[in-house]
């Protein structure tokens, strides 16, 4: 029977925070931008989960962080999608280079 080992779960999450990072320096549009960053966040997650698992078995502190990045992620899109339905209704875009509302 084969196993997973850390070293598959490292690749995974780098793969995965690659893309997401390729994406937030890629896209314009600004819901694509958060999702790549929801990309991030879940890869670190597989990164916490994966060392809580095979460094401290015993002790779940991976995996309460894991949850903690979870209901930051959530507070964080909540925030976000209220900010771009904002500039959406005095832009009518979402296209992050109209969002020069923002500036002071």
């Amino acid at each position: 029977m084969l196993s997973v080992g850390l070293d598959q779960f490292l690749v995974l999450s780098a793969v995965l925070f690659c893309i997401g990072l390729f994406g937030v320096l890629t896209q314009r549009n600004v819901i694509k931008i958060i999702m790549c960053v929801e990309i991030m966040l879940n890869a670190v997650n597989i990164t916490l989960i994966a060392f809580s698992r095979y460094v401290t078995p015993v002790i779940l502190t991976g995996q309460l962080f894991a949850i903690f990045v979870m209901v930051v992620a959530a507070a964080e899109v909540a925030v976000g999608i209220a900010i771009i339905f904002a500039a959406y209704r005095n832009r009518e875009s979402v296209d992050i280079e109209n969002f020069n509302i923002l500036k002071w």
